[in-house]
């Protein structure tokens, strides 16, 4: 079984679905019985596509979170997460829903299901991601998702909130000692919620929209409101910030409210017209030292989607690539491994200077995957360090005898 994992993770990290087909024609030709499947991912033999999908449908996706949990320790020891640091040393995690799956004619019981316009019905999955981000840091590192799918005992079809709790009860505990700060849109900005990241061990800075939490907004109309004005730019390029902020504020009616503290930036342009405007809830305090920080903090919630979910999709990690959709788990596991190989990219962006350096030759992520799966379809490599001392140089070691 640890073939099997280990063979269809190698697809993944080398952002090839034809590396392990390309490693068997090695073996078979120059390699002579040997490829970087055997060398670089230690694989005894390299087994099928087919027979991996069939041992991979009955894996419980929750099989791999400990990998994601030693990523992230293995990073903060060599200080890898300091750049990421933020609010006095806390981490930032964002959450959200993507969909990897969706069909007309292919269902299973995992499948969740929606009408369509015309009355047909789609069956989908999605799931609950969550990634660790940082404003002004381009660095997304996932952790372990959730996945949305029909649960046991209930009549309900699952959904993204649900599964967000699933995921702070599950998840979150082994990640409380980041003293994490979640980030997340208007869906999250609930009391159940909120009660749901403080159990276990984080914050919440969440997006608070007025037509959803119509109480706050009535409560905060006609207060003379704390404020905060910054300008920037000059010219046509001048921009005003102004920042608003109450503390304590009762989020919507009832007995045992948990008071919220709420902040706002209205962005102008040069004649005063607001350009842009958002708003936070949070259970950090507010004040004329800290509101800055903490909006730019709530703004980078689009980081999961911009580069987590979307850099799956376009930059070389095929994640809408059908691998098979099985009968059990395989379609969530696949969506497990990618996520997994996308955390080992970045944690060697952060610490290992040898991919650091083979990065910066290439620039472009899906530059060096290219040059990379097509060296390694010709060429056996006795390690890594001699396989990155290949990407950096352009110069490959001798052939293995």
């Amino acid at each position: 079984m640890d073939d099997i994992g280990m063979a269809a993770s190698s697809v993944f990290f080398m952002q090839s679905p034809s590396f392990l087909a390309h490693q068997q024609s090695l073996a078979k030709g120059p390699g002579h019985g040997r490829s970087n499947a055997h060398t670089l991912f230690g694989l005894s033999a390299i087994p099928s596509d087919n027979h991996i999908r069939a041992m991979l449908d009955r894996v419980p996706t929750d099989h791999f979170d400990g990998l994601f949990t030693g990523i992230v320790r293995a990073l903060d020891e060599r200080g890898g997460l300091e750049p990421m640091r933020r609010l006095d040393g806390r981490v930032l995690v964002a959450l959200d829903g993507s969909e990897h799956f969706c069909s007309r004619k292919v269902s299973y019981p995992q499948c969740s299901t929606r009408k369509r316009s015309d009355g047909g019905t789609e069956y989908f999955h999605s799931f609950l991601g969550a990634t660790m981000v940082a404003p002004g840091h381009k660095t997304a590192l996932p952790l372990p998702p959730e996945f949305v799918h029909p649960q046991d005992g209930t009549a309900k079809q699952d959904c993204e909130n649900r599964a967000a709790k699933r995921w702070l009860e599950r998840v979150a505990p082994d990640y409380a000692w980041l003293r994490p700060v979640y980030l997340g849109d208007d869906l999250y900005a609930n009391q159940p919620m909120r009660q749901a990241i403080r159990e276990a061990g984080g914050s919440f800075l969440l997006v608070c929209k007025p037509a959803s939490h119509k109480t706050l907004w009535e409560y905060l109309d006609g207060i003379d409101l704390d404020s905060l004005t910054e300008t920037h730019g000059r010219g046509t390029a001048k921009k005003t910030y102004r920042y608003r902020w109450m503390n304590a504020v009762p989020i919507r009616d009832g007995k045992d409210i948990l008071a919220v503290n709420w902040l706002e930036l209205e962005m102008t342009n040069p004649k005063g017209k607001v350009t842009q405007r958002f708003s936070f809830i949070t259970d950090l305090p507010v004040d004329r030292d800290t509101v800055v920080e903490l909006t730019a903090c709530g703004r980078t919630r689009w980081k999961i989607e911009n580069e987590t979910f979307n850099v799956l999709k376009n930059q070389g990690y095929h994640r809408e690539h059908n691998c098979g959709h099985g009968k059990e788990t395989l379609a969530s596991v696949m969506v497990v491994l990618n996520l997994l190989a996308f955390a080992l990219h970045t944690g060697c962006d952060l610490i290992q200077s040898a991919w650091q350096k083979a990065r910066d030759r290439f620039r472009a992520r899906t530059r060096m995957f290219t040059h990379l799966a097509t060296i390694t379809e010709y060429h056996v490599f006795p390690s890594w360090a001699a396989l990155m001392r290949t990407l950096t140089t352009g110069v490959p070691p001798p052939q293995l005898p």
